[in-house]
């Protein structure tokens, strides 16, 4: 196929989704749902214009579902960097990433082992896979600067943003367990490399790279009225630079740009001796982007509001293309009775179970919980760490056993969640507003 009717598809299918957005909502389709069924219908099961085989294309799969986690997961900090760090809406996110997930991990493991027949560190591997829930695709639940006083899409949020980050050291602990990473004797690598360093590292540098940027911008905007504009670079390079930076240090690349988008959103502004405020909310609409931008009293929230604004586009497009070829790969699968009881297993009881015992004593509404326990939503994070297993080394029966049974499991969860999160989120809003209600 030629480069203008590659563009003629895409540019088609883009503009379609412009025009048709309020009446797929109304359907109840999200986007991810006509992309995956865009991609599917151009691939061998459909009119076989794209043949994109998981185990031949790892390499570029690795890269391209990398690069659409990082977007995301910069995102998903900058949203969430307006709450404070010792606020106790942070607790909840950060017990869904760590012990949930943990949870979730040990529970597929058990599955993998005892009803799939596969070897431990397989298993182990398969639960890493799937632990994480995706920042790309939960869209519809996600926080944003307007709505992150509301606790289930804060901690779903975070758990989202954190997860990708913490599901590393399983995966490479069932890589360990296959022969194909070194885990160290009595696993002292794989504890204080791929697990403490991995997680603690990457957030310290991440966090770091993220202050110590911003904070520069802002001074030579505000100072001498510099590094204006090209907010889309400064974007690209802090999380090229928190990443990079993370990776060769061996810690977690993915924890490290959730840091860095923590700490710009978190850059205090610096008022120059004698300078006022050009007020609040409507008022700055009187005011243009760059008078703004160098503005003592407002250059840091204008700097996180450009670069977020750049952001969300770049994510959608990563999102378009990602599930686009996911579509593509699902036939690629085998579609079998296990992957059937693994994902009814996964979305309902294994992922309550993880949820319910990793937020014990947490003063959460039953409605809350609720949400929270059928939201743990599946894409482009398991994708990228099946491409990592696979170009590490992953090979033979057992990679198209992963991949089946990975790429199943998105597909659902596209279809699944993707149905459901309107409505689910419509009663949800219901039900804040009728126990906010004063009684009669």
């Amino acid at each position: 196929m030629s480069v203008a009717f590659w563009s003629l598809l895409l540019g088609i299918l883009l503009i379609t989704m412009v025009l048709a957005g309020t009446l797929l909502a109304r359907l109840l389709l999200s986007s991810a749902m006509i992309y995956m069924a865009v991609g599917f219908a151009f691939g061998p099961f459909g009119l076989d214009i794209v043949q994109l085989d998981p185990a031949l294309h790892v390499s570029a799969l690795l890269w391209g579902a990398e690069i659409a986690l990082l977007i995301s997961l910069f995102a998903v900090g900058l949203n969430m960097g307006a709450v404070p760090l010792r606020d106790k809406r942070w607790g909840l996110p950060l017990r869904l990433a760590l012990v949930s997930m943990a949870l979730t991990v040990g529970l597929v493991t058990l599955v993998g082992v005892y009803l799939l027949d596969m070897p431990l560190g397989a298993a182990v591997l398969l639960g890493g896979i799937l632990a994480p829930t995706d920042p790309v695709l939960a869209s519809g639940v996600q926080t944003t600067l307007s709505n992150n006083q509301d606790r289930l899409r804060f901690s779903l949020s975070g758990e989202g943003g954190l997860n990708d980050g913490t599901a590393f050291p399983f995966v490479m602990l069932g890589l360990g367990l296959l022969g194909l990473h070194e885990l160290g004797v009595g696993g002292w690598r794989w504890w204080l490399v791929d697990l403490a360093w991995a997680t603690f590292g990457g957030l310290l540098i991440g966090a770091l790279a993220g202050a110590s940027i911003g904070k520069l911008v802002v001074y030579l905007r505000t100072r001498h009225h510099l590094a204006v504009g090209l907010d889309e670079f400064l974007s690209l390079g802090l999380i090229a630079m928190a990443y990079g930076a993370a990776q060769l240090s061996l810690a977690s690349g993915f924890l490290a740009v959730f840091a860095a988008g923590l700490a710009l959103q978190r850059v205090k502004e610096q008022p120059r001796a004698g300078s006022k405020s050009l007020g609040m909310g409507p008022d700055l609409a009187e005011h243009g982007e760059g008078e703004l931008a160098v503005h003592s009293h407002h250059a840091s929230a204008a700097m996180s509001h450009a670069v977020q604004g750049f952001n969300d586009r770049l994510e959608s497009l990563a999102e378009l293309a990602l599930v686009l070829l996911i579509g593509v790969m699902l036939a690629y699968t085998r579609p079998s009775l296990d992957a059937f009881w693994l994902i009814a297993l996964l979305f309902v009881p294994m992922r309550a179970i993880a949820v319910v015992l990793g937020t014990l004593g947490e003063p959460l509404a039953g409605h809350q919980r609720s949400m929270i326990c059928w939201f743990g939503i599946r894409g482009i994070g398991s994708l990228f760490y099946l491409m990592f297993a696979l170009n590490t080394g992953v090979s033979g029966e057992l990679a198209e056993q992963l991949i089946s049974l990975t790429l199943l499991t998105v597909a659902a969860s596209i279809l699944l969640h993707g149905a459901s999160v309107r409505p689910l989120m419509q009663w949800y809003r219901r039900r804040d507003r009728e126990g906010a209600a004063p009684c009669q």
